[in-house]
């Protein structure tokens, strides 16, 4: 545990919290929130190839529904011809069904070390991980624009992260339409579940964020805009490609 410990340190934490007083010590107006939205743009920068074959294997996937609803009903007794079936449709759409887990997977351990830097990053005796080329700041003002505390829980923040992760949500759930299958054989619980993910992901964002430092409210603000505009460039190119 302890060189797993030593690892995130060297591998994530620190080269977030340079990154981070980097910024914060050359940009013009030294403002800690215009740091952290800065670096939350060159994060999602380097993800973006990995996001948008999440996005692209994603939209994919509900386009071919309706088929993988055709292979449940025709070998609905047949669980091993049932899955033989769906993983072939996999291989001639060309998706992975898992692809979309893999950004997850790597933006939770960023999260958890941004976490970490906004939390004991801004304490005086976290500046002793800044690396020698960087001058060694006295101290960070937390504040965004002189008017929020970011090392402090922000109520506006949070509800705000929750209003973009709607949006956010239900930008992804539209591009699934309901199936011919779905209309003809009663409720379509696949959409009833995808309507209770538009309000469960937002509230569940705001109950996280409202107790925790509101740099991090502002880090999901900004990463939930860069998703919209991202998935919106993505779906106009995919609709363009399919006329």
């Amino acid at each position: 545990m302890h060189l797993i410990g030593n690892l995130f340190n060297i591998i994530l934490y620190q080269p977030l919290f340079n990154a981070l007083v980097f910024l914060y010590e050359y940009l013009p107006g030294r403002d800690f929130g215009i740091a952290i939205i800065v670096l939350t743009i060159l994060i999602r920068i380097l993800l973006y190839p990995l996001n948008t074959q999440a996005i692209k294997s994603q939209k994919t996937l509900q386009d071919i529904q309706p088929k993988i609803k055709e292979i449940q009903e025709k070998y609905k007794n047949d669980r091993q011809s049932q899955a033989k079936a769906t993983m072939e449709l996999y291989k001639t759409a060309k998706i992975n069904p898992f692809s979309g887990f893999l950004p997850l997977l790597i933006q939770l351990p960023i999260l958890i070390a941004l976490y970490q830097v906004f939390w004991k990053g801004l304490k005086p005796e976290g500046l002793s991980h800044l690396y020698s080329f960087l001058p060694h700041l006295g101290q960070i003002d937390p504040t965004f624009l002189g008017i929020i505390n970011l090392a402090m829980p922000s109520i506006f923040l949070a509800v705000l992260a929750g209003i973009f992760q709607f949006f956010q949500t239900k930008m992804t759930i539209l591009q699934s339409k309901p199936t011919k299958t779905a209309k003809s054989a009663g409720p379509d619980f696949g959409q009833m579940m995808q309507k209770q993910m538009l309000y469960f992901f937002p509230i569940f964002t705001i109950f996280i964020l409202w107790k925790l430092p509101s740099a991090i409210a502002l880090y999901w603000i900004v990463t939930s805009i860069f998703s919209i505009i991202q998935q919106y460039f993505i779906f106009k190119k995919v609709y363009v490609q399919q006329k």
